[in-house]
């Protein structure tokens, strides 16, 4: 192999040195971050002898050169002005130059990958307890009702499978805190706080709220004059994601101007303490009338356009239940079914199944074995109404399944 000749046929088809942010190799491939990707002549690249094809991936434009020759154009790439970089910085740059919607998909992938584990356990779980206690799978009765000698059994299953998402934003909380550079254990306490047994339960809070009958009463803390709701986020996402932005930059400040002994004793304190006060006064108020506002509009757009609101909703769903805000729809569909029934259960059911089916091609598809066991595991529990495992998992870590 000519490796200059290589190197100059490779900047001439990426649009020249100037098109180049940024280059790097690995131990096979040129890997280039580009300020434009519509300049690069890939057909070129690809049918080009001395080169194994190229492929677009988290917004690096990788080259297969091969072991020992991708040293040798990419020396040859950087004397012709391509501007050097290493993998871990071309990472970063990569990053910087990708959409927002990108750069927000990757920050939810890099959060939700390290819990895929609980999240496929727990999903299993449940779907296992689902088809324990639902009617109409061995017969008229549950299986409970048939054999309430595993009503303990069932029980105990329905403990373990329903603690990871009760208690999601803790999980989240460490991680996303880990994400944003923040102490993940700080991120992990806040979470914890926001699940307290102290408040109301999360998944209650919509029917307090809406004065659904038989609903416990929201209880407020009077603080100088202003109410502040006493309310969980038990099974919510966004929240603790924007408390765990929220804190790993105030850590971050307290970093900087404190030193020493007062930096180890005040820095987690004051951390605490103000991303606590900013969460029960500033984040979840706004994000549970979201959530009202969101259900309401959605009976609305159905109401006026039908089907059609239906088809809107739909293309929605999964992203609302990414937020968390989709437990503001109890008290609108407990009102729906007494007028005759519910379009939400409907939309939703049938985004569960996509959410199933898109894990499931995945399995099918891809040589990746880690990535095959997951999307075989958390395929059937979507379609059995529990998508966190899929969605989180599977299909946005993956971002076109979800798409």
């Amino acid at each position: 192999m000519d490796h200059k000749s290589v190197a100059q046929r490779v900047l001439k088809d990426v649009g020249g040195a100037g098109n180049i942010v940024a280059a790097a190799h690995c131990a096979t491939r040129l890997r280039l971050v580009l300020k434009n990707q519509d300049k690069v002549d890939q057909a070129a690249i690809d049918n080009d002898e001395d080169l194994k094809g190229s492929f677009l991936n988290a917004g690096q434009f990788q080259i297969i050169v091969g072991p020992g020759d991708v040293n040798e154009v990419h020396k040859y790439l950087i004397a012709a002005g391509a501007p050097e970089a290493s993998k871990d910085d071309l990472k970063s740059i990569a990053a910087k130059q990708s959409s927002i919607v990108s750069r927000f998909i990757k920050t939810i992938a890099d959060i939700f990958v390290p819990l895929i584990p609980v999240l496929v356990g727990g999903g299993m779980l449940m779907a296992l307890n689902n088809v324990l206690t639902s009617t109409d799978i061995f017969g008229p009765q549950s299986f409970i009702e048939m054999h309430p000698e595993w009503e303990g059994f069932a029980d105990i299953v329905n403990l373990l499978s329903a603690a990871p998402f009760a208690f999601l934003p803790v999980l989240v909380g460490f991680s996303a805190t880990k994400v944003f550079g923040g102490n993940p254990y700080l991120g992990m306490t806040m979470g914890a706080a926001m699940v307290s047994p102290a408040l109301m339960n999360g998944y209650s809070v919509a029917k307090s709220l809406a004065g659904v009958e038989g609903s416990d009463p929201m209880q407020y803390w009077n603080l100088f004059g202003l109410q502040v709701q006493q309310a969980g986020y038990q099974g919510t996402v966004l929240p603790i994601m924007l408390v765990a932005f929220i804190l790993a930059n105030i850590e971050k400040f307290f970093h900087k101007i404190l030193k020493g002994t007062i930096d180890f004793i005040f820095t987690p304190t004051l951390t605490i303490l103000i991303t606590g006060f900013l969460t029960f006064l500033l984040v979840g108020p706004p994000m549970f009338q979201a959530g009202t506002w969101l259900g309401e509009s959605i009976n609305w757009l159905y109401t006026v356009a039908g089907p059609l609101g239906g088809l809107i909703f739909g293309t929605f769903y999964a992203f609302i239940v990414m937020t968390g805000m989709h437990q503001a729809f109890p008290p609108i569909e407990m009102s729906l079914w007494a007028t005759g029934g519910s379009f939400i259960f409907v939309v939703a059911s049938i985004s569960n199944v996509a959410q199933g089916a898109a894990a499931a091609g995945v399995a099918l598809t891809t040589k990746n074995k880690k990535i095959k066991g997951i999307a075989s595991a958390s395929a059937p529990s979507a379609f059995l109404g529990i998508t966190e495992p899929a969605m989180f998992g599977v299909n946005l870590a993956l971002r076109w399944p979800f798409y």
